[in-house]
């Protein structure tokens, strides 16, 4: 028996309309945030919007509504949430901030308890406390607005195969959900699967829920994320991020090991989870015994948070915000400015979780990572600036960059809901209500918006015979889908024949690596350079987050340490210096304090690189350094990298070769003042140019050798 249970909010039912029958629960706000929209001195005062948690008309129990429907028929949700219904008392719950994992590989097993499980020293992981009440826990459970319509959600689940389970944020949906179908005997066959789009969820809520039930993390509760397996063969609810069950399912393409599928925050529409939607739905299809459930996760201290758009324009409003506390007339109390994004040291992450002292106000300046991974107590206002940072694909011209530009309404209310979680609050939209009423109703989901030659070759390996016409959730449009093709036949990862496409024996190793199809080729190529362990930590640094700390008040200091690592041929060959330093010291931390390094996502990258040597040794590669000599490695990048190449022009600015679009190098690069002929780059970010990042120094004739037919046509094209 499989069963399938979606999670979601009010706004974002009709997104999951393919199933057969889905779960509605109709739910109102317990706390509100009052909305305003401020343009220059004017604010306009527009609605209520989603507070926590779940309270319709008296209680959740009263009101809970089990209607059996068809999805086509089911209305679009209004963009707006229901009306305020008043407070109900929530309890804390304990988080983590960690940077987001949107693509995980299989995971090392670690042995529960053991120092490798992160389970009692990560930085920057908050668990619940030890010996903490299993009664006061009980009470709390028995708190949350769901737990009054338990049984008749049981009642429900049982009779169903598909399910779309509909409520506002905190009504305990994601922690209740699973342990009402395990002490109720659902799913006790196998695994109790949730998905969850971001590794700092999956780990803290799998922390809760083993607090809940009174258990070691890694028993009867345990989580996967990328690298690492808390999982044990007493486990029952599996907690995990999306990308690791599609992981899975390349090799259990049915999910055999699971009796329920839970797939939360499905509203947000990864590219991992839409993908997840076909591939649960072909399981469910296939297995004889149909009763699976999808789950999805609804939108819904005088403490202010501001939503920016990156590192730097967040660092600047910091300085300005930290220069306007220090002439606050005395009527006004301190105020404490903080930060708040990936790259952050773990340790200044966890301040935002910090009660501010006595009498100070916390200013919490964040990127969207405070939308809905997280959630922080004692928000009273919200400030919204409408932008967001996200990559956005143009299949025409094959080009992936990472741009700032509007957020949707669900996103626009998702922000507001942040304010007033325990009390009413107010959200300060920096943008006109007619501005709001042209922006997107929902986000374009990532499917639709990414490069997919990575979901293509996984598709492939997962024995999809017409990846062109998979069952998507969303499906991509035809030309996006054709270039994902053509980029992998460029690469030698699938050949067509009779509209077929076919993946080769190199397509196949490709497949292995959690990467991007061309890093993948790149590792696999290495042994002819004789460079495998240098790719391996060139790549692995690619895949984690920024590794370097940049503060800005020292700037100057930083620029001084950094000039021992810094080589002439390039960004990664830097980074690769980088790395080796941090290994001769052993990671030590005083070390990475005085270098500006970020140790824990350097620890990261050791075991990252781990993984991926562990599969080159699966795949039987041959494992060499060419270690002073690294000529061969920037060969070794162009001949993988190729596609991502731009050239010198003779007016000193770059073109990329293949999309013929004009490029900058970024200003953090290392090559910015050296103009090389030719590079080969890691991504493109779109603020007021077209930057390149990550940039390797090459050689035309090393381009020409790794594609000689399309680099004839493409430089003869750029010079012309």
């Amino acid at each position: 028996m499989i069963f399938f249970l979606t999670v979601t909010v009010c706004n974002a039912k009709c997104m999951l309309s393919f199933f057969h029958s889905f779960i509605k629960l109709d739910t109102r706000t317990h706390a509100h945030a009052r909305s305003s929209y401020v343009n220059s001195a004017r604010r306009q005062s527009v609605s209520h919007v989603g507070g926590a948690s779940c309270s319709a008309e008296v209680n959740i129990c009263s009101q809970f509504s089990t209607s059996i429907t068809d999805p086509f028929l089911t209305p679009q949700a209004p963009d707006r949430a229901p009306p305020h219904r008043g407070p109900v008392p929530l309890p804390r719950r304990f988080l983590q901030i960690m940077p987001h994992d949107p693509d995980p590989p299989p995971a090392k097993k670690f042995k529960p308890g053991s120092p490798f499980s992160r389970l009692e020293k990560k930085p920057g992981m908050l668990l619940p406390r030890k010996g903490a009440a299993p009664l006061l826990l009980d009470s709390q459970r028995k708190q949350l607005p769901i737990y009054q319509a338990r049984s008749q959600l049981l009642s429900q689940l049982r009779q169903l195969h598909n399910a779309v389970l509909i409520g506002e944020t905190g009504s305990g949906k994601t922690t209740q959900i699973p342990q009402y179908l395990y002490e109720a005997g659902i799913g006790r066959q196998g695994l109790i699967g949730v998905t969850q789009p971001r590794r700092v969820a999956a780990i803290s809520l799998a922390g809760r829920v083993a607090q809940e039930k009174n258990c070691s993390l890694g028993k009867l509760v345990g989580y996967t994320v990328r690298f690492e397996d808390v999982t044990s063969s007493e486990t029952k609810i599996k907690f995990m991020t999306d990308g690791m069950l599609l992981r899975e399912a390349i090799g259990d393409p049915l999910l055999l090991r699971y009796t329920v599928v839970i797939l939360d925050e499905a509203h947000e529409r990864t590219i991992h989870t839409d993908v997840l939607f076909g591939v649960v739905k072909s399981a469910q299809r296939k297995r004889k015994e149909h009763n699976k459930i999808p789950l999805k996760e609804a939108p819904s201290s005088h403490d202010i948070l501001v939503f920016m758009t990156g590192q730097e324009e967040i660092e600047a409003l910091a300085r300005t915000c930290r220069d306007i506390a220090k002439h606050l007339p005395d009527t006004c109390g301190p105020m404490t400015v903080i930060p708040l994004y990936a790259s952050l040291p773990p340790t200044q992450q966890l301040r935002v979780f910090q009660p501010a002292p006595k009498g100070c106000r916390k200013v919490i300046l964040s990127t969207n990572i405070a939308e809905t991974s997280i959630t922080i107590s004692g928000i009273k206002y919200v400030i919204d600036t409408g932008m967001v940072k996200a990559k956005r694909y143009n299949p025409d011209s094959g080009l992936e960059v990472l741009a700032v530009q509007r957020v949707s309404k669900a996103q626009a209310w998702q922000r507001a809901g942040r304010a007033g979680r325990e009390d009413s609050g107010s959200c300060y939209r920096l943008y006109t209500e007619e501005e709001f009423d042209n922006l997107i109703s929902m986000t374009v989901p990532e499917i639709q918006r990414c490069n997919l030659a990575g979901v293509v070759l996984q598709l492939l390996a997962l024995g999809v015979p017409d990846v062109l016409n998979f069952d998507f959730m969303s499906k991509p449009s035809p030309e996006s889908m054709r270039m994902a093709v053509e980029q992998l036949d460029l690469l030698g990862a699938v050949e067509r024949k009779d509209d077929q496409v076919i993946l080769t024996p190199l397509g196949k190793k490709m497949a292995y690596f959690p990467l991007e199809p061309r890093y993948a080729k790149t590792i696999l190529i290495s042994p002819e350079f004789s460079c495998t362990e240098e790719v391996l930590t060139i790549l692995s640094l690619l895949s984690v987050d920024s590794v370097l700390y940049n503060p800005p008040a020292r700037r100057d200091e930083v620029l001084a340490v950094r000039k021992k690592f810094i080589s002439s041929e390039g960004d990664h060959m830097t980074l690769l210096n980088i790395y080796r330093a941090f290994k001769k010291v052993s990671g030590n931390k005083e070390w990475c304090r005085e270098n500006f390094v970020n140790s824990r996502n350097m620890g990261l990258v050791a075991e990252v690189r781990s993984q991926l040597r562990d599969i080159c040794i699966k795949l039987g590669l041959k494992l060499e350094s060419s270690q002073s000599e690294l000529v061969n490695v920037r060969r070794c990048l162009a001949r993988g990298m190729f596609t991502n190449a731009a050239e010198l022009q003779p007016d000193g600015s770059y073109v990329a070769l293949d999309t013929h679009q004009p490029v900058s190098i970024h200003p953090s690069s290392v090559l910015f003042q050296a103009k090389p002929a030719y590079v080969v780059f890691n991504e493109l970010l779109h603020t007021s140019r077209c930057y390149m990042r990550d940039l390797c120094l090459v050689d035309s004739d090393w381009l020409q050798e790794a594609a000689p037919e399309y680099f004839r046509r493409k430089l003869r094209t750029t010079r012309s």
